[in-house]
């Protein structure tokens, strides 16, 4: 098999005026999808009703979904059965056992930092339940005791004087869970944002792969930038949530810029391009389904009391506003 055939040497050089300007245009969607919740969210200039914020965060949840199975795992089992690969990679699944190394990653990650959070607050006296590192859900993993109310309201009320006790010298525990849970759901998608950015900045189907992706990174944009305005930080920590969703702006548009430098050497057909993006998406999809279907649809629907105990109505508008994220993300999918 030639090299041609496998994709070596440079990437396309048309368009090559849009394809610099494609760096600031997807500058523009993605931070202003990231940062205008965490801004609505955290400022008083910025007002957004509930609603608007319940329709991102139900949305986002979807898009994120979405982007694991269509954009990640999907283009990571073309990447990794390649033909230009060694046969060595068609004889094993590859890409779902490295989506599910991550998932199982992740989730020792996560049991044993809150294991341990936990252990800190008992040592101080103070019960702690780490529940979804607050991102939008209001119950714990599951239900915890059948106490009566009168004894929960007792119960409520004795936890929330032992952490005023200690407010003082404690660790902000609880803060510190949150950050661990966005940020995770976020670093699996800056992987992906960089290879989009590479990608758009030597594909020959340019135009079309542009306008996806100004869509796709907006939207995937609103359900990082929702996730972080419902992280419940300490004020001077505010500026945490406002970097990150800056970082996930810029991320693509130095995958573009860092694909023009190496236009002339760099082609995603490539047998070490399809190698590294295989890997790399096949991770981060097990990074976005373990935060989607765990951090965000179970917490989210399943053990927040704002759906057991809600309206119909209530549970119908959220799973519609979740199915309609992931049916326009699944959608873009035909076209990258």
């Amino acid at each position: 098999m030639s090299d041609t055939d496998c994709g070596s040497g440079g990437g396309a050089t048309t368009y090559a005026q849009l394809r610099v300007a494609s760096i600031f245009i997807v500058l523009i969607g993605s931070t202003s999808g990231a940062l205008f919740p965490v801004l609505a969210k955290r400022t008083s200039w910025l007002h957004v009703p509930k609603p608007v914020f319940d329709f991102a965060k139900y949305f986002g949840s979807g898009v994120i979904i979405a982007t694991a199975f269509i954009h990640l795992l999907s283009p990571a089992f073309s990447e990794l059965t390649s033909p230009c690969l060694s046969p060595a990679w068609q004889e094993y699944p590859y890409p779902l056992a490295l989506a599910m190394l991550s998932i199982f990653s992740i989730f020792i990650v996560e049991l044993v930092a809150f294991r341990w959070g936990t252990a800190k607050l008992a040592a101080l006296g103070v019960r702690h339940d780490a529940h979804g590192h607050g991102l939008g859900a209001h119950a714990a993993h599951g239900p915890e005791s059948r106490s009566s109310p009168d004894n929960d309201s007792n119960s409520e009320k004795m936890r929330e004087d032992v952490e005023s006790a200690h407010d003082h010298t404690r660790p902000d525990i609880g803060a510190a869970g949150q950050v661990i849970g966005v940020f995770i759901l976020e670093f699996g998608v800056l992987l992906h944002s960089i290879l989009i950015g590479l990608t758009l900045a030597v594909d020959a189907n340019f135009k079309i792969l542009f306008v996806v992706i100004v869509f796709h990174q907006t939207f995937e944009g609103l359900g990082i930038g929702t996730r972080l305005a419902y992280v419940q930080l300490p004020p001077k920590y505010n500026y945490v949530a406002i970097c990150a969703a800056l970082l996930y702006g810029i991320t693509t548009p130095l995958g573009i810029a860092v694909g023009l430098g190496v236009q002339s050497t760099y082609n995603p057909g490539s047998t070490t391009a399809s190698i590294v993006s295989g890997v790399l998406d096949s991770l981060s999809a097990g990074i976005l389904l373990y935060t989607g279907l765990v951090e965000l649809l179970a917490h989210e629907f399943i053990f927040n009391k704002e759906m057991i105990t809600g309206s119909n109505g209530r549970v119908a508008y959220a799973l519609s506003c979740m199915l309609f994220g992931c049916a326009i993300m699944a959608l873009l999918g035909r076209w990258a």
